[in-house]
């Protein structure tokens, strides 16, 4: 396979994270990842939805996230919901340690993608939304719609 065809290809989105949390920060990570799961994520069915991300004896992980086993994967095949490593700098990792120690602050995963041929990881340093939060998010998404249908009508 070539360079060309992967670079910049989305692989799972966390489409309701954005929804839950309110995003302070993000950091692009890389994934330490088995053959046959890079084989498996070319398919296109990897998902992220209920993953997360744990710091451990100075070591960042992601935890849940489901890369189904390669089809053509023998006994070597991989085990689709194990815990990856994360490759991060040291300091970006200690400076984020320190944040996720305050309550409330968790790390999730917003996008796995390609890079060239390697992939990464968006993560996020997000804050949990009160309902009244996500009540907001909503109106206020419905009224960006309102507007352009508006917009659109006064137009045509």
């Amino acid at each position: 396979m070539t360079a060309s065809k992967d670079t910049n290809r989305r692989l799972a989105d966390n489409r309701k994270a954005r929804f839950e949390y309110e995003l302070l920060d993000e950091l692009e990570c890389g994934l330490e990842l088995r053959g046959t799961e890079v084989k498996a994520l070319r398919t296109g069915e990897a998902s992220i939805a209920e993953a997360f991300a744990m710091i451990r004896r100075g070591e960042l992980f992601l935890v849940n996230a489901h890369i189904p086993e390669y089809r053509q994967g023998n006994v070597h095949n991989h085990e689709p919901r194990r815990e990856r490593k994360l490759l991060v700098h040291r300091k970006e990792l200690a400076a984020w340690e320190a944040r996720v120690k305050e309550k409330g602050i968790t790390m999730v995963p917003l996008a796995l993608y390609f890079v060239g041929q390697r992939v990464k990881l968006r993560l996020g340093l997000c804050r949990g939304k009160k309902l009244f939060d996500k009540r907001a998010s909503v109106r206020e998404r419905e009224d960006k719609r309102e507007m352009e249908r508006a917009v659109q009508r006064r137009r045509g």
